[in-house]
């Protein structure tokens, strides 16, 4: 009797609570079980992706989201700290869906995962708040890529053009320059709009990267979506989908996007957090299954819009950990991007920025949006390139003479000039027509040459 007579108690007290906050009673529930960052809840209908507010005397309400369930409990991942909660705190749904704040207010504003700002620089006056996920577009109704995109980068205007609507994976490991690279597309690009993504990146890193590789141009023209490696893995999560959210508003407004995000590995690590604190089991080296279901979601949100409308031009960041080319992160992004630009810590270790690997590195669409006088350029550029690659050793240690084979002569003649034409300084700008003129140069005499060793010349 002394337990039903407890039973009675706590549903008089949660029908209090709930109409004192004006909550339909059948609609609040209480925690049971806290493990690890996920909470338990019983007595609240909700579905995954539902959001609630977490409440407990003395305490602020913490924002959560429902993440998967068991029978009668439901599964929450709370968006920010949850210190203090303690068992029978109340769970109450929030009945608006997610909406988040877009519009040209947000250029040269720095916003959490959340939409809220960051930056110290007042609230956000927006002109409208849409929902987090778009539609999905029909990719038979999406414009092709037949345009090329300046970035100001000469080694990929020149070797690895982006088309307007690609998406492109950055591959690299740790200190060997992607966030720079990614700072120069920002301020060199011909974009009407960037949008960038810092996601679960050091907190020092995303000051520096908005201060000191952005700079004040650069934000100017920009829109940050910051959620450092501190913030929940939800808020992470929703932090690379508002990057794109916000990048799909401008381009249904027919603006040409530029988007880059840093870095989806992590993206796709919060996800991992996510789903092993809810029992999915690990499949490929600990991640699981929702994560590789996960990652084609976000990435088939950029791309061209309908034809006559904008475009998004994506570039995603993959952390390579210990350079290993097969993590499987980095071989689920190659085999669902157009392409990859591959950075090399030998190169970097050599002071050579960019540290482009041109040889490792491939943009699948560029045939379609470049003349075939520039496609030829850049196959021989390779050529030439790989060539001398392939007997550096012999040259470094004298044993190859000269005269040998006329193709490595030459390579070994116009290596300086390739070598230079690859690198490119932080505040160095390099549009496309200048980039395509320095091609033809660095491979002038060989054009002469071919066109001598021809029959009649």
């Amino acid at each position: 009797m002394a337990s039903a007579e407890r039973a009675l108690a706590e549903r008089l007290l949660n029908f209090a609570e709930a109409v004192q906050d004006g909550v339909a009673p059948e609609l609040s529930g209480r925690l049971t079980r806290m493990v690890g960052l996920t909470l338990e809840c019983v007595g609240c209908p909700m579905v995954v992706g539902d959001r609630c507010h977490i409440t407990a005397e003395g305490l602020a309400p913490v924002e959560a989201e429902v993440v998967g369930f068991d029978g009668d409990r439901v599964y929450l991942m709370p968006l920010s700290a949850i210190e203090g909660l303690r068992p029978g705190a109340r769970v109450v749904p929030i009945a608006a869906a997610s909406r988040v704040p877009v519009g040209p207010q947000l250029l040269g504003r720095v916003v959490d995962g959340a939409g809220e700002p960051l930056d110290g620089k007042g609230p956000l006056l927006v002109e409208a708040h849409v929902p987090l996920m778009a539609g999905i577009i029909n990719p038979l109704h999406r414009a092709p890529v037949r345009q090329p995109m300046d970035v100001g980068i000469r080694a990929i205007n020149a070797l690895l053009t982006v088309g307007q609507g690609q998406r492109l994976g950055l591959f690299a490991g740790s200190g060997v320059g992607k966030s720079m690279l990614l700072g120069m597309m920002t301020r060199f690009t011909d974009a009407d709009i960037t949008v960038v993504g810092l996601i679960g990146e050091r907190g020092r890193e995303v000051k520096e990267f908005i201060e000191d590789i952005l700079g004040d141009e650069g934000l100017a023209r920009s829109i940050v979506v910051a959620s450092p490696a501190d913030d929940s893995p939800l808020m992470r999560l929703r932090a690379a989908m508002l990057t794109t959210r916000i990048a799909e508003f401008f381009r249904d407004r027919g603006q040409k996007v530029l988007l880059l995000m840093d870095s989806l590995t992590r993206y796709c690590q919060a996800q991992r957090e996510i789903a092993l604190a809810v029992g999915e089991p690990p499949a490929t080296k600990g991640y699981p299954p929702s994560v590789f279901a996960k990652l084609p979601q976000l990435v088939e949100r950029a791309g061209n819009g309908k034809p006559g409308g904008g475009s998004i031009t994506a570039f995603y960041t993959v952390l390579t950990e210990g350079d290993d080319q097969q993590d499987p992160i980095a071989d689920a992004a190659r085999a669902i991007l157009d392409g990859h630009i591959v950075l090399s810590r030998r190169l970097a270790e050599e002071g050579h920025y960019p540290a482009i690997d041109v040889e490792a590195s491939v943009s699948r669409v560029m045939p379609q949006v470049v003349s075939e006088e520039h496609f030829r350029l850049s196959q021989r550029f390779k050529q030439v390139y790989a060539r001398y690659q392939q007997t550096r050793d012999l040259i470094s240690v004298g044993a190859y003479v000269k005269g040998s084979d006329p193709e490595v002569d030459f390579a070994i003649e116009r290596i300086p000039a390739m070598r230079q034409f690859l690198q490119q300084g932080l505040k160095e700008s390099s549009p496309s027509a200048d980039s395509i003129e320095r091609l033809k140069t660095v491979l002038d005499s060989s054009q002469n040459r071919e066109q001598a060793a021809q029959p009649g010349h």
